[in-house]
C-alpha cells in the first residue's frame, strides 16, 4: 500500500482550529523536570551577591596548591550520576556546561525519537522505517550514557590533576625553527 504524500489528505491535525479552546496540555511533565535539573546542575553553589568565604591560611603553609574540593572516586560518582556536577564544584564552569548542554541534547533527541518510533508504531509502518527508528533511538540512548560514563572519567582525571602547575609555558624564537617547553614539577 502506498502511503500518500500529503499528511493532510488523510492523517489527523495535529493541533486545534483557531480559537478553540484545549482541552489538555500540550506540554510533556519530564520536560520541566528535565530543564529544573539542567539548571540546578549548572549552578555552582553560590549566588550573586553572596560574599565567597576568605580562604584559611595557616603560617608557613604552601599557597600554591589548592585542596581538591572533591575526592576522586567520589567526583567520578557525583559526574556519573549528573553530568556536570563535579566539574562544577571543582569551579570548571565551561566543561560543566559542556556537559550539562551535552546531556540536554541528547535526553530532548531521546525523547523526540521515543515519541516518533511511537507514531510509526500506531500507523503501522513499513518495518523498514520501525528499523532505523528504532536504531536511532539506540544511538542516542548510547550517547546518553557514554555522556555520563565520560564525564565521569573527565571528573576523576581534573580531581587527580587539580594540584598540576599552572605554569606552563610555551615559547617560540623568531626566525628559528625550535619551540621552548618549560613544565615545572616537584618530587615529594
Amino acid at each position: 500500500m502506498a502511503w500518500p504524500v500529503f499528511k493532510t489528505a488523510t492523517g489527523t491535525p495535529l493541533a486545534a482550529p483557531v480559537g478553540s479552546i484545549p482541552t489538555r496540555s500540550r506540554h510533556r511533565p519530564l520536560r520541566g523536570v528535565l530543564i529544573a535539573l539542567a539548571l540546578g546542575c549548572a549552578g555552582t553553589g553560590r549566588l550573586v551577591g553572596q560574599e565567597p568565604e576568605a580562604p584559611v591560611v595557616t603560617p608557613g603553609a604552601d599557597t600554591t596548591l589548592m585542596a581538591t574540593p572533591v575526592k576522586p572516586l567520589k567526583a567520578f560518582f557525583m559526574s556519573l550520576a549528573i553530568p556536570g556536577w563535579a566539574q562544577a564544584r571543582h569551579d570548571r564552569k565551561l566543561t560543566a556546561g559542556l556537559f550539562v548542554a551535552w546531556e540536554g541534547v541528547t535526553v530532548g533527541m531521546t525523547m523526540k525519537t521515543i515519541r516518533e518510533l511511537g507514531y510509526l508504531t500506531r500507523i503501522e509502518a513499513d518495518s523498514a522505517r520501525l528499523v532505523d527508528k528504532r536504531q536511532q533511538r539506540q544511538d542516542w540512548l548510547f550517547l546518553l550514557g557514554f555522556n555520563h560514563l565520560f564525564s565521569g572519567l573527565e571528573a576523576f582525571v581534573s580531581s587527580q590533576l587539580h594540584d598540576f602547575p599552572a605554569d606552563v609555558r610555551f615559547r617560540a624564537y623568531p626566525g628559528v625553527l625550535a619551540t621552548e617547553i618549560r613544565v615545572p614539577f616537584q618530587i615529594r
